[in-house]
């Protein structure tokens, strides 16, 4: 999975959307929504075992981070700094 950002304004507040992207498919995600509804939306069906997070068996990548698609959250957007920082290209 890649991982950008997005500001989405509704109303009078601001929403942080992150999208992610898998295969040429992108869509946008709420930062800190259930990672398992969001990889399933783009097609992605991890592997289940004990569905808390202790066996590791659904572990996804998502933007280089290896994260519990079970228990994780769909991570916020990256900082550029960090990206610069880490060498990675940023589009």
């Amino acid at each position: 999975f890649t991982v950008s950002n997005q500001n989405v304004a509704r109303t009078s507040t601001n929403l942080q959307m992150t999208v992610l992207a898998r295969g040429g498919k992108k869509m946008n995600f709420k930062a800190g929504s259930p990672l398992k509804n969001a990889v399933a939306k783009l097609g992605v069906k991890p592997k289940y075992s004990c569905k808390k997070g202790d066996c590791g068996s659904c572990t996804v990548s998502v933007g280089g981070s290896r994260i519990k698609a079970c228990v994780g959250k769909v991570p916020a957007e990256p900082r550029l700094k960090s990206l610069q920082e880490k060498g990675l290209e940023v589009k």
